[in-house]
């Protein structure tokens, strides 16, 4: 089953995904590159075996520990890292770095942008007079609040002076073009990173907030400059990877294999715990092989959380509904490879994981109250942990159940 994840990460790789698409970009003018998210080392990588000596300058903002060594060593590049999932000083530090990068672009130059998910808490510009305790006070709350990825960007971008679309007022003239990596559902350009080039075709209202926290939201909000007036080049956009293409993927490796495949269309969304619990129910239900889904779930997180993340959280309420039923396993991963608040990307949940973790005195409804599936599903034997994996396409769940008479 694991196979089938990692070349689920193949398919979109962001390395393999920017040179496909960069090989196809028309002239020989000099390129100003900037890669930005979790899967930027990786597209810089790309870009800088593709372009060769037409790349004349680069900066990569990446999450920590997402880094790429050969891009440092090459002196085009400016290689910094940034504080992800909870924005921070190198957040802010990034986006002066980002300004200042498109500021010394010649104004004929040519700029190439590769953004992948995490941009939004990678690089940020306050406006005037807000500062980093108002900005982590704000994402801090949205991580824990169960919104889904569309309305916490709605409210990022609100605060921000370069995410809806912001940041095209400081091109000038530069022309630009964009490759993005999708990490939101239904691939919306505007919304991958918060739409740093791209503003919302329809400006969405705030979703229900906290008084605290809209107080902030509208204060800072107040002072984001306006940019409606400000001369902005038009900036091709190209989504070059996105969770449909991890998905097949997966399901080609599986049929190389000669598994059946059930790859299922939705995209899965909502509580962690009720759906991970509803593809247990189905897994048990469903035709034996390979089951694929996709999709970004959410954790509500109750006052003191444990460590875990929502992938965890889904294979542990899964777990339980798969209790005494053996032949039948789920994986449930982020394809950025990480989780939560861990270092795991997800966890391989099967019959026997209550059994391990009852054998240990460790209680799973007290995990799951408490947000706290790491400590188990680690105790288990349970977690999956790839590293950085040079994407981020969202989640991806892979489920097998033999056949009946096969277990």
């Amino acid at each position: 089953m694991q196979h089938c994840f990692h070349a689920a990460l193949e398919a979109v790789h962001g390395g393999t995904v920017v040179r496909r698409a960069l090989g196809r970009l028309k002239g020989r003018d000099p390129i100003h590159l900037v890669a930005i998210g979790k899967a930027a080392a990786a597209m810089a990588e790309g870009a800088r075996l593709t372009l060769g000596t037409r790349l004349v300058r680069a900066l990569v903002i990446t999450r920590h520990g997402h880094d790429d060594s050969r891009l440092a060593r090459d002196q085009r590049f400016i290689c910094l890292q940034a504080d992800h999932p909870l924005p921070g000083a190198d957040s802010l530090l990034a986006g002066s770095r980002l300004l200042d990068f498109i500021r010394l672009t010649p104004e004929q130059g040519h700029l190439v942008f590769l953004i992948s998910g995490g941009a939004s808490s990678l690089v940020e510009v306050l406006p005037p007079g807000a500062g980093l305790g108002e900005l982590q006070r704000i994402n801090g709350w949205l991580l824990g609040s169960g919104l889904d990825i569309v309305a916490m960007n709605r409210v990022r971008t609100a605060i921000s002076c370069i995410k809806g679309g912001r940041l095209r007022s400081r091109l000038g003239q530069r022309r630009t073009e964009a490759y993005l990596i999708s990490d939101v559902p239904g691939d919306d350009p505007a919304v991958i990173g918060s739409g740093l080039l791209v503003p919302p075709s329809v400006l969405r209202p705030l979703p229900e907030l906290p008084s605290g926290i809209r107080e902030w939201v509208t204060s800072m909000a107040a002072r984001v400059p306006d940019c409606a007036d400000a001369p902005v080049v038009p900036v091709p956009v190209h989504v070059i990877a996105t969770l449909r293409d991890a998905c097949q993927g997966a399901a080609a490796a599986a049929e190389r294999c000669g598994m059946d495949v059930t790859l299922h269309g939705e995209f899965l969304c909502g509580e962690a715990a009720v759906c991970g619990e509803r593809l247990a129910r189905e897994l048990l239900a469903g035709p034996p092989g390979i089951h694929i889904w996709g999709g970004e779930t959410t954790v509500t997180l109750p006052a003191d959380p444990g460590q875990g993340g929502r992938n965890q959280h889904l294979a542990l309420a899964a777990a339980r509904v798969l209790e005494g039923h053996p032949g039948v396993t789920l994986l449930a991963a982020g394809t950025d490879g990480s989780d939560g608040n861990t270092q795991a990307a997800g966890a391989l949940v099967d019959a026997g994981t209550v059994a391990r973790a009852r054998a240990l005195g460790l209680d799973l409804e007290q995990a799951l109250a408490g947000a706290n599936a790491h400590a188990l599903l680690k105790a288990c034997g349970d977690l999956v942990t790839t590293g950085p994996t040079g994407t981020n396409v969202m989640d991806l769940m892979i489920g097998i159940r033999q056949s009946w008479t096969d277990s």
